[in-house]
């Protein structure tokens, strides 16, 4: 079929930009279209940023692939950031759970998807901080890009491609990203 030649394409582009496995995505396809193409139509979920900065934006966006534990999955978000023009130290400073070393923006996202994640009750009173100094799109693009973060690295794992997040490559620093059972019970800064 047409349409699967295509997505086979598509995967081995993405594959070859980034060096991230779409293997799961091919198994998807092979198991059943219906699903994968279900699959694929939420792929802009993870795309959609309106009101948030940008390092805000893609901050929530590691949070929530560390919070699934996949390394391939946070490294690849980790390369998005980087190649969307998020400076290095940010990317190892939400890495390293060090929101001290972060602007405001970038640390309220952070804690936001931190306590989310975490369903830590200060979510909202974080989420009422968000839409007072974004506005509500900002938590829209914030809510979706927590959720397609995770998402991603479910699917990976409910069909066996998960692996465990241990070092990710920042740049030429290796960084050992904070484990997120550590990082949800942190005090936000």
């Amino acid at each position: 079929m047409l349409l699967d030649w295509i997505a086979r394409r598509q995967m081995a582009a993405f594959e070859k930009k980034y060096g991230y496995d779409m293997g799961y995505a091919r198994d998807l396809l092979r198991f059943s279209k219906p699903a994968f193409w279900k699959f694929a139509r939420l792929m802009p979920l993870g795309q959609h940023r309106e009101g948030v900065p940008k390092a805000a934006w893609h901050a929530a966006k590691i949070v929530g692939a560390r919070s699934e534990d996949c390394g391939p999955c946070v490294q690849l978000v980790v390369d998005m950031a980087r190649e969307d023009g998020v400076p290095d130290a940010v990317v190892r400073a939400v890495l390293r759970d060090d929101v001290a070393a972060l602007d405001a923006d970038t640390a309220l996202a952070c804690r936001y998807a931190r306590a989310v994640v975490a369903r830590d009750a200060q979510a909202l009173v974080l989420r009422d901080e968000v839409v007072q100094r974004f506005g509500p799109p900002a938590l829209a693009s914030l809510a979706l890009a927590l959720t397609a973060s995770r998402m991603f690295p479910m699917v990976k794992a409910a069909l066996g491609h998960g692996h465990a997040c241990l070092r990710v490559k920042v740049g030429n620093e290796v960084v050992a990203p904070v484990p997120m059972q550590n990082a949800a019970h942190a005090r936000p800064a």
